[in-house]
């Protein structure tokens, strides 16, 4: 019974190119015309069949995971551009359309992240280990999109080059009181304190990324201008001259736009100026990936803009800007990738097989995400007063002048 569903299934997706998949029994059936890419599964057990029908984004991921599910003489980058073009243009069985919608409904009940929740999630992945994001991160363990003023940039380049953008986007100057919401690993807080001369206040919910951003301070001479919480956003209090939070939006969950911008606005000064750098949908709200929110990113969610327009407008926050990126996040997750898998020989001896293919997983996911949907990210510049920054934007690009962050293994030492 499942063979003949998932047969009648991708018999139905598959309109602009070839799938071929090899059953359990042996037997192989192709997909689609003959025109276009061309991709080979091979399929492993009837429960992963049913897997596939019940939950196609689970039950492919954890196959592939699980080794039950095996790309044949192409890559993995090959078999999901294929799935993902022709989901979109093929269509899905009435069955899959009600499972989705019902998983796009219970989003407020599965992302209220109150705050013992968000330290739980944080923690299940940020708190894995700091070696294995310096295997595929920048030296400065930025782990978020950069900006890649041209192809030639290197990764470490392009993440220094988002930092000043940021910068420039803030209007900083020196001895203004600046929070980090998500501060991560104190990139951005040691960039704001060392080289524009501000009083940073990091938050985060990950001790390790407390302990390495504390450790770092330190060994820069910085302790006296940086200050790391382990802390919520809705139990931070006090003022602020500026707020940057970069990739920690998507944490937040719906039911919670409203209270985190009302926050925004609460801890802003009134000519402050705020910039939050989060991943977004340039297309209407749909259900999160159930793969990405069980094993990556739990009560993750990637928001529409229209999705956020209403808590925005509710917070009374003017906005000053929005700047949509592009591709910029493709090609940052491509040097992860890239160096992740220059690593993997040291990443194997430090974690099994089910978790390196996982891990690499959804790093090809998230790769084709942003080359093929409709996935970006964005920035929305934020103030109580329409005059808190120019009036046109000549002023984010006045200076181009990058630094060299602190490596941190170097750092470590």
């Amino acid at each position: 019974m499942w063979d003949k569903l998932l047969d009648r299934f991708l018999t139905g997706m598959m309109v602009q190119d070839r799938l071929s998949v090899t059953y359990p029994d042996g037997t192989t059936r192709d997909y689609g015309p003959t025109t276009g890419s061309q991709a080979h599964l091979a399929l492993t057990g009837d429960a992963t069949v049913r897997a596939l029908i019940l939950n196609p984004d689970l039950g492919l991921g954890e196959g592939y995971m699980d080794g039950r599910i095996t790309p044949q003489n192409c890559t993995l980058d090959d078999v999901l551009e294929i799935i993902i073009r022709n989901r979109f243009a093929g269509g899905l069985p009435p069955w899959m359309l009600m499972a989705n919608r019902a998983r796009f409904h219970m989003r407020s009940f599965v992302q209220r992240n109150a705050p013992r929740a968000s330290r739980k999630n944080v923690t299940h992945h940020y708190d894995i280990s700091d070696d294995l994001y310096a295997m595929f991160l920048d030296t400065d363990m930025q782990y978020s999109c950069a900006y890649f003023r041209d192809d030639a940039m290197t990764l470490e380049e392009a993440q220094a080059a988002k930092k000043a953008h940021i910068a420039a986007k803030l209007c900083i100057e020196p001895g203004m009181r600046v929070l980090d919401i998500g501060c991560g690993w104190g990139g951005m807080a040691l960039t704001l304190a060392g080289e524009y001369g501000c009083e940073v206040t990091g938050i985060t919910l990950s001790e390790n990324q407390l302990a390495t951003a504390q450790k770092r301070a330190d060994a820069a001479g910085l302790s006296d201008r940086i200050r790391f919480n382990l802390q919520d956003y809705r139990h931070t209090s006090g003022t602020f001259d500026r707020i940057v939070s970069v990739g920690m939006l998507e944490h937040v969950g719906v039911p919670n736009f409203g209270t985190y911008f009302d926050r925004v606005a609460e801890l802003l000064d009134p000519d402050g100026v705020a910039l939050i750098h989060t991943i977004g949908r340039s297309a209407p709200p749909m259900a999160h990936s159930s793969w990405i929110n069980k094993y990556i990113f739990p009560g993750g969610y990637v928001p529409s803009l229209s999705e956020l327009a209403q808590p925005l407008e509710q917070s009374g926050l003017w906005q000053t800007d929005i700047e949509i990126w592009r591709l910029h996040y493709a090609k940052t997750i491509r040097h992860w990738r890239a160096r992740f898998d220059e690593n993997i020989s040291e990443i194997s001896s430090m974690y099994d097989d089910r978790f390196v293919r996982m891990f690499r997983y959804y790093l090809t996911v998230c790769i084709l995400a942003f080359e093929h949907q409709m996935q970006a990210v964005y920035h929305l510049q934020l103030a109580h007063n329409r005059a808190a920054v120019p009036l046109t934007r000549d002023y984010m690009y006045a200076d181009d002048a990058v630094a060299e962050p602190m490596p941190l293994r170097e750092m470590a030492q």
